[in-house]
């Protein structure tokens, strides 16, 4: 918005304050109309998803996704597909309905009440979305790794054996040792934990209870990842052990993150999809939405016009 600076040092004549606040107030108003028309000129320019939203192989598929919270639309017509063993950033303003959209990968969204989600979204051919689909099976398949750590009130062991002990994939002592281990393993966390596991998980530091969410979460053998912004409440160094993660647990998931990091984006995803106002702008390799976007709200994004 345009800035004013009056004169301080002069008074300003009555007849000219008037004339003042009139030109203020018209001035607001004409901006205000300038922005409700750019909105609408911002969803027109939307017309499509543009650069290349499918792909072969996909362990995620995604088509025409609406999202609703009561009559309000968060999420307009989204097609998309995650290959298997990539990992796909999606990038955005705040309120851009990036979040949304992965709560609807394992039906997260399914907990808030007036949440109503139509499309279809399918995980190896299966709906996700399905009338006999068992959601508590499905999120052992597709598991998700929140904002902010979030470990039980439990011991650091029991917090991993959770998720083995009620999914019935492991009963007996020594299966659940060694499932808690390699978890730990591949979380990076175990030679940090590996004499402590008794103790409790919240005890530990920012960084190392992520890493325990993230454990916990692989505990289950998922196919799937979900995170949503994992690193925003972490320092740089503990954002580099996980970003480390990442690219480790790729070669045996699928993973879809939400940053608002672009350079975490950059460092760790294959593919990039760019969201603005509930609409999918923009998907293609990392590299090409960050050096040469196809679309010019992308380029607007992220070289920082706004955000």
């Amino acid at each position: 918005m345009t800035s004013m600076t009056l004169n301080a040092g002069a008074p300003v004549p009555a007849q000219d304050k008037t004339n003042s606040a009139t030109d203020l107030t018209d001035k607001s108003a004409t901006e205000s109309t300038s922005v409700k028309q750019q909105a609408v000129k911002t969803q027109e320019d939307i017309a499509e998803t543009v650069g290349s939203p499918f792909c072969d192989e996909a362990k995620l598929r995604m088509r025409n996704v609406n999202v609703f919270y009561g009559e309000a639309q968060a999420i307009h017509d989204v097609s998309l597909d995650i290959g298997r063993n990539q990992v796909v950033a999606m990038i955005g303003p705040s309120g851009c309905g990036k979040s949304t959209f992965l709560r609807c990968l394992n039906r997260m969204n399914d907990t808030i009440e007036g949440c109503r989600v139509e499309g279809d979204l399918t995980l190896d051919g299966e709906a996700i979305y399905g009338p006999k689909v068992d959601v508590v099976p499905l999120r052992a398949r597709v598991g998700m790794v929140f904002q902010k750590p979030n470990p039980f009130p439990k011991s650091i062991y029991d917090n991993v054996a959770y998720g083995p002990k009620i999914h019935g994939i492991a009963s007996r002592r020594a299966e659940l040792d060694e499932i808690v281990e390699n978890s730990l393993r591949r979380a990076g966390l175990w030679d940090e934990v590996k004499d402590r596991l008794d103790k409790p998980g919240t005890g530990l530091s920012g960084g190392q209870q992520q890493r325990l969410c993230i454990a916990r979460a692989i505990a289950v053998s998922p196919e799937v990842i979900l995170m949503d912004e994992p690193c925003s409440a972490l320092d740089p160094i503990a954002t580099a052990r996980i970003e480390e993660l990442i690219h480790e647990l790729r070669e045996n998931y699928t993973i879809a993150i939400v940053t608002h990091s672009m350079q975490q984006a950059a460092r760790v995803s294959q593919r990039t999809a760019y969201f603005h106002l509930g609409k999918l702008v923009e998907v293609n390799d990392t590299e090409t939405v960050f050096t040469n976007p196809e679309h010019d709200l992308t380029e607007a994004y992220i070289t920082g016009r706004f955000g």
